[in-house]
């Protein structure tokens, strides 16, 4: 604490320790320096009264202490003061429910838990009782959600709304928990939760899964944004700055830049940048994770800029003062987004890309990018963004992928004589529809599997229980572990077609697959979405992969499986030309992607 703020607050600290100090005039003390922007003055405070106070009201300063020791991030310290409210008052649920968020803050999980179960016990049916029970009721839906313990996750959500079926958040995870095990349909009313309010209430990230209806995926980013972000500020913080001159700055914003998805598509396009005419910054609040892919990727940029610990508006203010013309979000509204970043925004262009397949509507974000298959003109209505259209496909992609030893088929237990079909996206795209057509299609093709990705045994279970309702063995479903993406390309070849999903295509996995020379079968619908894989297969040149109903998918999955010498013919295709295709000219794909950025750059720096 500097000198200053020292002498300001000695008067008060000796008053505090004489022990004579009133609880109300601690309270306001504590919250005058806090709200002068002296947090730590205010800790110190709660800290010296309640070493030299007796009073029975001492369990209150302590909990006051930790709320100020949270929120300056000492967990382990505002874990302490916690457990000191709760010594001398044991009833004290609040200092319990906060003491659980202290703890699963730093990583005890089952600890906090522990300390969340005692309140929704809880009796009384006054507001405040309610409100405990409630906030610790849907604290252990989402810490044993986190910890994939999806069947305990959705008993707790399902006590809450029992208790109130009002509310939004925990309506959201229950459906989204129930479309990652599968447990069809995922729609299912729950008590006074009627379909409306299941519908209306679905993330925007599983509004993907659900349909591929444009106007619904609009409506949920909007709500999106209404609860998340601001409204949009008066003054663009980049409109501050001095004018932009030299190299054109562009700015990648995302907390995905590891092994995660976006950072595997987008390592080599940091590196390809023209550093004659680019200089290229991360903003980043991405994991450091070890991984020689997170190495890479902060190679690849000019400057990499934490930004985990700064609020967004010291982020959006760091931007906006390194001269960034071109701001591109790849982080959307998917977990961990930080929207408020871009509402101040930051720089004069402001693109979404990747993270989020679809449109955002969040404030300050005028531009996507895309290609004229992946969003048709009938799309342009539904989306908040203009497109930024590409020539050739709007997705980069990585040719320094590292291919693992090509195992056998043995090794992951499949028939070596079996036509194998394999849907190794997600479990959380898989619809109820998609998947019964798959069992039509096992059942119509009698020498085949489908090989799928065990992501959690309630998913599992759920899938073979389909495969008994429409009479197929359910030993025809195998399932293979994750594993490290090296290990996880090389086991592709062992399959013979690719079942994409619907209406939430592969991105990076058919990405992988196609560069793997698997043939992929998809299905193209009404959103940017459910056209990913269409575009792919475009530009790789197998536009004939393309289905445009469920009913056609299906027929050609039955044909292809039925006909192994046609799908040998694709695999020959992309064996001998898939790789040179414009999909995997990255180095063209850079220069398409520069050519925009630097129209839109200079004509923003002409006014």
């Amino acid at each position: 604490m500097p000198a200053t703020q020292e002498a300001a607050l000695a008067p008060i600290l000796v008053q505090a320790r004489s022990g004579k100090m009133p609880l109300a005039e601690l309270l306001d003390s504590a919250g005058r320096l806090s709200q002068q922007g002296l947090p730590e003055a205010s800790a110190k405070l709660y800290e010296n009264w309640i070493e030299h106070t007796a009073s029975p009201l001492r369990h209150v300063a302590c909990f006051n202490w930790g709320v100020v020791l949270g929120a300056l991030g000492r967990s382990a310290d505002a874990e302490r003061a916690y457990r000191q409210a709760l010594a001398l008052a044991p009833g004290f649920a609040q200092a319990r429910l906060n003491l659980g968020h202290q703890i699963e803050r730093q990583g005890r999980h089952d600890e906090a838990i522990a300390q969340w179960e005692p309140i929704t016990a809880l009796t009384g049916t006054d507001a405040t009782t309610m409100e405990l029970r409630l906030h610790a009721l849907n604290n252990l839906a989402r810490v044993n959600e986190q910890l994939r313990r999806f069947d305990v996750a959705e008993a707790w959500l399902r006590r809450s709304l029992s208790l109130n079926p009002a509310q939004s958040g925990p309506i959201q995870h229950y459906v989204h928990l129930r479309q990652k095990q599968c447990a069809w349909p995922v729609y299912q009313p729950l008590g006074e939760v009627n379909h409306y309010q299941l519908l209306a209430n679905t993330s925007a990230l599983a509004m993907l899964s659900a349909t591929d209806d444009p106007a619904l995926h609009m409506v949920a980013a909007q709500r999106f944004v209404l609860e998340r972000t601001p409204k949009p500020l008066p003054a663009a913080l980049h409109a501050a700055q001095p004018a932009r001159r030299g190299r054109i700055k562009i700015g990648y914003l995302s907390g995905d830049l590891h092994m995660h998805a976006v950072g595997l598509l987008t390592a080599e396009l940091y590196e390809l940048h023209d550093r004659r005419r680019f200089e290229v910054h991360a903003f980043c609040w991405s994991t450091e994770d070890g991984s020689p892919l997170r190495a890479r990727i902060k190679r690849g940029f000019d400057k990499v800029w934490p930004i985990a610990g700064l609020s967004d508006e010291a982020a959006a203010q760091l931007i906006a003062s390194q001269g960034i013309d071109i701001l591109v979000d790849l982080q959307g509204l998917t977990s961990g987004a930080r929207p408020t970043i871009l509402a101040h925004r930051p720089a004069p262009v402001q693109v979404s890309y990747l993270g989020f397949p679809g449109t955002c509507g969040l404030p300050g974000v005028d531009w996507v990018i895309a290609d004229h298959y992946v969003m048709p003109p009938d799309l342009l209505p539904y989306s908040s963004e203009q497109p930024i259209y590409l020539p050739n496909c709007y997705q980069v992609s990585d040719r320094q992928r590292e291919v693992g030893a090509t195992p056998t088929r043995a090794q992951y237990g499949l028939p070596q004589d079996a036509f194998v079909y394999c849907a190794f996206n997600n479990n959380f795209k898989f619809t109820e529809d998609v998947f019964r057509s798959w069992i039509r299609v096992l059942h119509a093709v009698p020498n085949s599997v489908l090989w799928l990705l065990a992501d959690n045994e309630w998913a599992q279970e759920n899938m073979r229980r389909a495969a008994d309702a429409q009479g197929v063995d359910r030993t025809r479903l195998l399932f293979a572990p994750r594993v490290a993406p090296p290990d996880y390309l090389a086991r592709l070849q062992l399959a013979d077609l690719f079942l994409d999903t619907f209406p939430y295509n592969g991105g990076t996995t058919a990405s992988d697959v196609l560069w793997m020379g698997l043939p992929l079968l998809t299905l193209s619908g009404r959103s940017y979405i459910s056209r990913m894989a269409g575009s792919l297969l475009t530009h790789v040149g197998l536009p004939d992969l393309i289905t445009t109903t469920l009913a056609e998918y299906e027929r050609m999955a039955i044909l292809l499986g039925r006909t192994p010498a046609r799908v040998a013919s694709y695999r020959r295709y992309l064996k001998e030309q898939g790789r040179q295709s414009v999909l995997f000219d990255t180095p063209r794909f850079v220069r398409e992607l520069e050519a925009e950025f630097e129209r839109l750059a200079l004509q923003r720096r002409k006014g």
